[in-house]
């Protein structure tokens, strides 16, 4: 596919990224087929996300494409919206899900795994479907298995790419060039410092702030707008019921695949990975002394003693939520952590979580937070997101699946 002619250029024409001709694909067509910043504001939501600064853009050409643009790649040019899509990170993938573009996707991390993830809360959405088991799995991508699939864009950071060791700067911009431009960002999961020619102008986008620049480029602006409003409406509740800070519980948020290794995570840095818990303000029972992925005990619990644990991942079909809830109760030390006596160890899902998943989490972790305000959580154990009945859910089921099926 890479000497369609004896230019050597493919199917697809030239791309402009950052106002510069540069290399990049131009999609399918040819062949007929604002920075986050961490808010002040009163629920913590994301800078930005709402768009109301106009930083996400997109413009129509005169010979009918039109162009989005997106840090780091800059500005693409599309001559139709794409069909297939690579993804790397699950953000994106969910994105794409959100656009109604889940069945293009062409590769994921860990896809089965996350197939199962998110159907657990995909089960909750009227008439919705998703299927990712059996893609591509993309956590080290192989720049031959990207012509292989021959995807319509590259929903994923090249900055973030070419920290793979089997990439170069080169690498991703002749992938650009001969397959399909890439339209991702991912350091702005925590803030991440890019590297080498990256580092220049990176910018740090809100989860929904970046949803709404992908929903752009895929030309789905009444699909993200939609979508927005629920969250709007979702944001409103919970800042309606927020306590004051004062009288908020202290929590943190753990995973483990062994209970003798336990990572924590943080609840309220900058970045879309706490774009579910950010706004719930919740107190760290750790203080800010403890950084995302640092390896904890039960003693270090135990000092810290939490009103709440959330526990990462235990919506994963093979995660046993009563066994890890029995080995903080059988152990000496961890029976003692306030959460445990008081029956607070709850599941969560995911951190690099797309849209919708972020509708549940927030409702979800409201409710783990902060049942007084706005409903008791049910005690989980195994099975799908719990049917919480329709007076105490926090937003609209039917409204998102009409959105994701395009019955808008």
């Amino acid at each position: 596919m890479r000497d369609e002619t004896s230019q050597g250029r493919t199917r697809r024409a030239f791309a402009k990224y950052g106002g510069t001709v540069a290399l990049g694909g131009l999609l399918a067509g040819c062949a007929g087929g604002g920075a986050e910043t961490d808010s002040s504001g009163s629920n913590g939501s994301d800078a930005g996300d709402d768009g109301s600064d106009g930083s996400s853009t997109a413009a129509s050409d005169a010979d009918g494409g039109y162009t989005a643009s997106i840090s780091p790649t800059g500005e693409v040019t599309f001559e139709s919206p794409p069909e297939t899509v690579f993804t790397r990170l699950t953000h994106h993938a969910g994105m794409a899900f959100a656009l109604g573009r889940s069945d293009g996707l062409t590769a994921m991390h860990a896809p089965d795994y996350y197939d199962g993830l998110w159907n657990q809360f995909v089960e909750r959405l009227p008439g919705v479907s998703l299927d990712w088991s059996g893609l591509y799995s993309s956590w080290q991508p192989d720049k031959e298995k990207l012509y292989e699939l021959d995807s319509d864009v590259h929903l994923a950071d090249p900055a973030w790419i070419t920290r793979q060791d089997a990439w170069s700067r080169e690498d991703v911009d002749e992938i650009a060039e001969r397959v399909a431009p890439w339209f991702g960002n991912s350091l702005s999961d925590r803030h991440q410092e890019p590297t080498g020619e990256w580092a220049d102008g990176y910018q740090y986008y809100g989860l929904w702030e970046q949803f709404e620049i992908v929903a752009e480029a895929f030309r789905e602006r009444e699909r993200y707008e939609a979508l927005a409003a629920v969250r709007e409406d979702l944001l409103a509740t919970i800042d309606d019921g927020l306590p004051p800070e004062s009288e908020r519980p202290t929590a943190i948020m753990v995973a483990a695949a062994d209970i003798e290794e336990i990572y924590a995570y943080t609840l309220s840095n900058p970045g879309f990975l706490t774009s579910h818990t950010r706004p719930l303000g919740p107190r760290d029972a750790f203080g800010g002394s403890v950084e995302s992925g640092t390896v904890v005990d039960f003693e270090t619990i135990l000092e810290a003693d939490p009103d709440v644990i959330l526990y990462l991942g235990g919506f994963e079909p093979g995660t046993d939520m009563a066994g890890r809830r029995a080995a903080f109760e059988d152990d000496p030390v961890g029976s003692q952590v306030t959460a445990v006596e008081n029956d607070r160890v709850h599941p969560q899902g995911a951190r690099y979580q797309g849209p919708i998943l972020n509708l549940f989490q927030l409702e979800m972790t409201a409710k783990q937070l902060y049942p007084e305000a706005f409903g008791e959580w049910p005690r989980y154990e195994e099975g799908p997101y719990p049917e919480i009945p329709e007076e105490e859910r926090l937003f609209d089921r039917q409204r998102v699946a009409d959105v994701v099926n395009g019955n808008l």
